[in-house]
């Protein structure tokens, strides 16, 4: 053997010998002793946390990667956001069209005119609404 292979496996067996009086020394505390004793006292319950954790993590494995279950998980999150879709694009467009009316109305509305728009329906359900939000609200506070 060269010189050279002689001191590494040298260098290697020192290296080793200083590891294993490290762990030896580590076993020879009282506390890596207490957490050891505490430790195998609890392996049953690691155990069955282990195999519920495995169990899980294939489930979650083969959900992940079912692409019928994916796409009938998309199809079913659509049929519940198109109606909310063109609600939230009906008032969007409705908000738009009661701005450019009011930019281009000049009209001034009076007291008469205010006590006229109390009645009409649409103002009336918008402000029951207004009065139940702030009921809610109110009771929440409390």
């Amino acid at each position: 053997m060269s010189e050279t292979t002689v001191q590494n496996v040298e260098l290697e067996a020192s290296v080793q010998g200083s590891a294993k009086s490290d762990v030896l020394d580590q076993l020879l505390k009282p506390e890596v002793q207490e957490a050891l004793t505490v430790l195998v006292d609890q392996l049953p319950k690691l155990s069955e946390m282990m195999a519920l954790l495995t169990k899980t993590y294939d489930l979650a494995q083969k959900v992940a990667t079912d692409r019928v279950l994916i796409q009938d998980m998309v199809g079913g999150i659509q049929e519940v956001y198109k109606p909310l879709e063109e609600k939230v694009k009906g008032y969007a467009s409705a908000a738009i069209e009661a701005n450019d009316r009011a930019d281009q109305s000049d009209a001034t509305i009076g007291l008469f005119g205010m006590l006229k728009l109390l009645k009409d329906p649409e103002l009336q359900k918008m402000l029951r609404f207004g009065q139940a939000y702030l009921d809610i609200l109110g009771e929440r506070k409390k």
